[in-house]
């Protein structure tokens, strides 16, 4: 097996010198900006070129902050550089202040290919910024974990835009965050002055086990690569009073909630004999988020066969097996006034709250559009 290279791999070659060196570089980064060799791209380009400023997603720079918490300025204690937050209360964007301390934008995160992973909108949003204020943004490309060819489920529709799905993508998208950065650009006519550094060795039709590379989780929710790859589907009983899994050691592999009766539903999801995934009966208390220290009953998802699952396939049966079933199932209330509810916004349209659906004509629906957006999406493929 030969292994792959990320974009910052490549820069060890002095190819890209000339894109870098004498600029006041700004990062957006996150735990997984590593180099094959575990050094974090935030020392690569401190100590070869001139770190100015760190930019923070969600969870942080370094990973030490909470999904949803938001991040205060302050100074990275190991390079002495100052990071601004980009997950702020109030805005989720670069400010004038902030691009004034740079001369071009760097991004390097592990993106999970799944539309509701918000590290993507972080990246589109200073794209668009740095096209406005005419900053270079350079993408230190990353392979797509789910494979660069299997394309799931429906497409975002105009009114359900926020920052579990800021950009009319498929659910799963095969997309590396450098093709999904130049579609936008071109798409949007942000006219940014963009650049890709590129990953080497990648072909499309490998998912992540397939490239010699080691997981590195991209936030504790997504501890493991079967994680991201069912994160597709379970994502959706966020927007649910179920469980997820969160508060337990396998968030999204885990779905269930003190009414479930764990025993009928593994044995009814298991009869439908959807291909790669076989559940079994799960008891657990989260020690945080949904249910927290309450005896949860439900199922645990095992990922027998990775090319033949169908994660969004798999979450919109259990998803509607579970609301057939049971009467104490609700999708979540709005956070505020005028808002969506959450599942709307994961769904990307009013679909799973729609009375009388049914998941092989919803899921044959997804199918066509996932379809337009595979064939749309090719043109804008660099591997």
């Amino acid at each position: 097996m030969a292994t792959v290279l990320n974009g910052v791999d490549t820069l060890a070659s002095g190819k890209y010198d000339g894109l870098l060196q004498g600029k006041r570089l700004g990062l957006i980064t996150a735990p997984t900006g590593l180099t094959l060799g575990f050094e974090s791209t935030i020392q690569r380009l401190h100590d070869r070129y001139r770190l100015a400023a760190l930019f923070s997603p969600e969870h942080g720079v370094r990973g030490d902050q909470p999904a949803g918490g938001s991040v205060d300025t302050y100074t990275d204690e190991r390079t002495g550089v100052p990071v601004y937050s980009l997950y702020r209360k109030d805005s989720k964007r670069l400010t004038p202040e902030m691009l004034e301390q740079v001369d071009a934008v760097v991004y390097d995160i592990q993106d999970v290919g799944v539309r509701y992973y918000t590290f993507i909108y972080t990246m589109l949003y200073a794209l668009e910024d740095c096209a406005k204020a005419g900053k270079p943004f350079i993408v230190l490309d990353r392979i797509a974990p789910l494979d660069g060819v299997t394309v799931e489920g429906n497409v975002l529709k105009d009114g359900y835009r926020s920052f579990v799905g800021g950009y009319p993508l498929a659910v799963r998208y095969g997309l590396t965050a450098g093709e999904v950065a130049t579609m936008a650009n071109a798409q949007q006519g942000w006219g940014a002055e963009l650049h890709v550094v590129r990953c080497e060795g990648w072909e499309r039709e490998l998912l992540y086990p397939d490239t010699g590379r080691l997981w590195i989780h991209p936030s504790l929710g997504i501890p493991r690569f079967e994680t991201a790859l069912l994160y597709g589907g379970t994502c959706l009983f966020e927007g649910t009073n179920l469980s997820e899994g969160r508060g337990t050691t396998f968030p999204f592999e885990m779905i269930g909630a003190p009414f479930v009766d764990a025993e009928r539903l593994s044995d009814e999801m298991n009869g439908l004999g959807l291909p790669g995934v076989r559940f079994r009966p799960a008891y657990f208390k989260p020690s945080f988020s949904k249910h927290e220290g309450e005896l949860c009953r439900g199922v645990q998802l095992h990922v027998t066969d990775a090319r033949a699952v169908r994660p969004l396939d798999t979450g919109v049966f259990l998803l509607q097996t579970i609301k057939r079933n049971y009467e104490a199932f609700a999708f979540l209330p709005t956070l505020r006034e005028g808002s969506r509810p959450f599942i709307d916004l994961l769904g990307g349209d009013t679909v799973y709250r729609d009375e009388g659906w049914d998941a092989p004509a919803l899921l044959a629906r997804f199918r066509e559009e996932s379809a337009a957006f595979a064939a749309m999406k090719a043109e804008f493929h660099l591997y």
